[in-house]
């Protein structure tokens, strides 16, 4: 096999099904490419209508599925697919992984292996994400920093020129370009970062995981590439119905996923940083608000979520994000025969 493309769907069986449907195309353009998707504890009918999907379109040759219950998190539904293709007989070149609410554009997963064949010194290379109508949306990063936490929050403009090496997303680029890390939603990694580094930190649940792999690889001396040239329809915050548009109370486990990050790969003393850095730039945000009567598109609750979460209240112990899936039962698999 040379590439895996794994697939982790949670409560969006009809964007699958239209992912699956742009990649029918794209698997004509690269031999030995193996979709899996991985019905990550919908607890519907979710698992049935994949099934029924793939056979009524003729895809069984280049797709299968996997049910689990409970839903283990991001991380976990793409490694319980990655886990055992890397340990068989016949493990992948490469491992895409691509979200659920995506459709791919015409030659855009070859354009990725191509230009992982063509640098073989790179270990992860992501596509452009975009709007439907073509928008770029921002995917290339640095990694956030205790700076980037207070510009990001503060929202200032004088500021973020002050800080501007540190802004998390920089403006868009048109080429190809090395970047800290790239968002998740079409990422393509070599075989042997995995060996390298692991597999998804399970640790993470969901969020920050696709920048802690990142992280990693590059500590590893696997660089981490941004190609524009791949273009990917992203419809963001499907699976979890957090949208910029839309703004909805933030989840616990994102602050307790970006409180990992910090802990795990910058240590205590960055960690308090970050959140000093953030609660500060939100605290004057929310001054500025009140004196300025200006728009809050600011999650509700997001400055006592994030003091809530912070390491002064949690404290500095490294631990795993709790998956609220698992508070009650085990896990369950299940392989189609398709």
């Amino acid at each position: 096999m040379k590439v895996l493309i794994v697939i982790a769907n949670y409560r969006v069986a009809h964007l699958t099904i239209d992912c699956l449907g742009s990649l029918s195309d794209e698997i004509k353009r690269l031999p030995q490419t193996h979709v899996a998707v991985c019905e990550n504890g919908t607890g519907d009918d979710s698992a049935e209508r994949i099934g029924k999907a793939i056979e009524d379109n003729g895809w069984q040759s280049w797709c299968s599925l996997m049910a689990v219950s409970p839903n283990l998190g991001f991380t976990g539904g793409n490694n319980v697919i990655i886990r055992p293709a890397l340990q068989s007989e016949d493990p992948p070149q490469y491992v895409l992984l691509l979200n659920a609410d995506t459709i791919v554009r015409p030659n855009s997963l070859k354009t990725l292996v191509d230009f992982m064949d063509a640098h073989p010194n790179v270990g992860i290379a992501a596509s452009r994400l975009e709007d439907p109508d073509g928008t770029p949306q921002r995917s290339a990063f640095r990694f956030p920093s205790p700076a980037s936490e207070f510009e990001g929050n503060l929202k200032l403009g004088i500021v973020s020129r002050l800080l501007q090496r540190w802004v998390v997303a920089p403006p868009v680029v048109d080429h190809a370009t090395e970047t800290d890390w790239a968002a998740g939603a079409s990422m393509i990694v070599r075989r042997e970062v995995f060996r390298d580094i692991g597999v998804l930190d399970e640790g993470y649940y969901t969020y920050f995981e696709d920048v802690d792999l990142c992280f990693n690889a590059r500590k590893a001396g696997w660089p981490v590439w941004y190609v524009p040239e791949s273009r990917v329809v992203h419809l963001v915050g499907q699976s979890t119905g957090i949208t910029v548009k839309t703004p909805k109370r933030q989840p616990s486990y994102s602050f307790q996923a970006r409180r990992r990050y910090f802990l795990k790969n910058h240590g205590a003393l960055y960690a308090a940083l970050a959140d000093a850095g953030a609660i500060l730039g939100l605290t004057l945000w929310k001054l500025r608000v009140a004196l300025t009567k200006k728009p809050d598109a600011t999650a509700p609750y997001f400055l006592l979520d994030s003091i809530r979460h912070s390491v002064f209240l949690t404290g500095f112990r490294l631990k795993n994000v709790p998956n609220p899936a698992l508070a009650s039962g085990s896990v369950e698999t299940s392989k189609s025969q398709i």
